[in-house]
């Protein structure tokens, strides 16, 4: 981090400070609305394939199984560039390194429409998804050091709580495209839309603040967006950032730094969490449109594509009324509850019959095994960016869903697996077994986001007896 001597009577500001305790001001919103548009696009693209593989097990005359590695090796491609981008976005800037993701991913969403074999699509998809991977921990970097620290939990919420959004707009996008102009045009409409994403980002969206602060060069940049942010900052103000191990900038160093200073249950716990949360939200997303497709169940390529849009619903509801009684109650409290309903949920359907002709009951349940365990899944990313300090902030966000994209590689063996022992009734007991496990990693995490409620009560006077 680069700083300067301070001259007597000069103004020194601490920049994170001023973010943490300052107004949530119009611009902050805007700012989280742009870097919520680039995960609407992330989960979008994210959920083209598994849109389309019934259709392609048709046309391509290929079994579900074949398609078990293509659909493996994005969530891999994933973990690569979670890693890769989380190390980026601490080293280079989250900002640059958010474009560049989702520009790459959506050009290679583009090529996809163009190809005829699995194996290409397979390296395609390995490519997109390091694209995909590397966006999500700078984008929740992004949105916590914009905001203050009383709306950062809600405001990293609801930027990740744009996966299932975008993940919705996936299977309406296919339930409408597919019948008319085939999958390969679905493509192209969800990687066009992340390139034009792209640009609006490149306009919109300026660095972080608390990274911008550790370069004396980029100030005047800071002090712009901290007046835009409704702060007084003086002509000629210096910046720090306080309480921060700025000298730890060397990938080792970073890394290091997860296990010191009491930091190591809590990474091993985080990692733990999402391997296990975004196992189970990938056995969902991979492959029930291809469940309810086969033979044994009877649904049409629309009629489950719907269906997993319907979950994804479920995730959008699920995940912001997770942040707000998050807010209130705290991480632990919160999460810890909405996985145990998760379990429940997918209990009851694993007993469920499922009938193409009569699809409320399944539905509505279906709708509710998504909110809760995408709740679960898109707060744990409020509860990694509380955890780690601003300087391994990325590093640690990205090495957490790095470690849990090897979660999604194994979902597509993992779900393949279950409905091969035991068609739908194994796959829907999968899910409670694997929320079970996530459950127990979340409680062994010491550093959980704090209620305001809690918070209200600590501040109260006391009497004395």
């Amino acid at each position: 981090m680069a700083m300067s001597s301070q001259a007597p009577g000069k103004h020194v500001l601490d920049a994170g400070r001023l973010i943490d305790e300052g107004p949530w001001s119009s611009y902050q919103k805007l700012l989280v609305v742009g870097i919520a548009l680039a995960i609407v696009v992330d989960g979008l693209d994210n959920q083209l394939l598994p849109n389309a593989i019934p259709v392609l097990i048709n046309e391509w005359g290929m079994p579900r199984a074949a398609f078990t590695s293509a659909l493996a090796i994005g969530p891999f491609g994933m973990m690569i560039g979670g890693l890769i981008g989380g190390l980026a976005g601490d080293r280079f800037g989250r900002r640059p390194t958010l474009i560049t993701c989702v520009v790459l991913f959506g050009v290679l969403t583009c090529v996809m429409a163009l190809v005829d074999s699995i194996g290409t699509l397979s390296i395609l998809r390995l490519l997109a998804g390091i694209g995909l991977g590397g966006a999500m921990p700078n984008a929740a970097t992004l949105s916590s050091e914009y905001v203050p620290t009383r709306q950062r939990a809600f405001a990293v919420t609801a930027t990740i709580v744009c996966i299932p959004l975008g993940g919705a707009l996936a299977g309406e996008i296919a339930a409408l495209v597919i019948p008319i102009s085939g999958w390969r045009a679905l493509f192209v409409v969800g990687g066009g839309l992340a390139i034009v994403i792209g640009g609006l980002l490149w306009r919109l969206v300026p660095e972080s603040p608390k990274f911008l602060a550790r370069d004396s060069k980029r100030w005047p940049e800071l002090a712009e967006i901290l007046r835009r942010s409704g702060q007084n900052v003086p002509a000629g103000a210096t910046f720090v950032v306080a309480d921060e191990n700025v000298a730890s900038s060397t990938l080792s160093q970073r890394m290091g730094s997860l296990f010191s200073k009491g930091f190591a249950r809590d990474t091993l716990a985080l990692w733990a969490s999402f391997f296990f949360g975004l196992m189970v939200n990938y056995v969902i997303i991979l492959l029930l449109p291809a469940l309810l497709t086969s033979a044994d169940v009877g649904f049409t390529q629309p009629a489950a594509s719907r269906a997993l849009a319907i979950s994804n619903y479920g995730g959008i509801a699920g995940a912001l009324l997770g942040a707000i009684v998050l807010q209130r109650i705290g991480s632990r409290i919160a999460m810890l509850g909405m996985c145990v309903a998760a379990i429940v949920c997918g209990i009851v359907l694993s007993g469920t019959t499922l009938d193409p002709t009569n699809t409320f009951g399944f539905l509505v349940v279906l709708l509710l095994a998504g909110a809760l365990i995408n709740g679960v899944q898109t707060t744990m990313y409020a509860l990694a960016a509380h955890v780690y300090p601003t300087s391994i902030r990325s590093t640690g966000v990205g090495t957490a869903v790095a470690v849990g994209r090897i979660g999604n590689v194994l979902a597509a063996y993992a779900g393949s697996l279950a409905i091969d022992m035991g068609g739908a009734s194994s796959f829907f007991l999968l899910w409670s077994i694997l929320m079970a496990v996530v459950f127990v990693t979340l409680a062994c995490i010491r550093r959980h986001v704090p209620g305001t409620m809690a918070a209200a009560r600590s501040r109260a006077p006391r009497l004395l007896p």
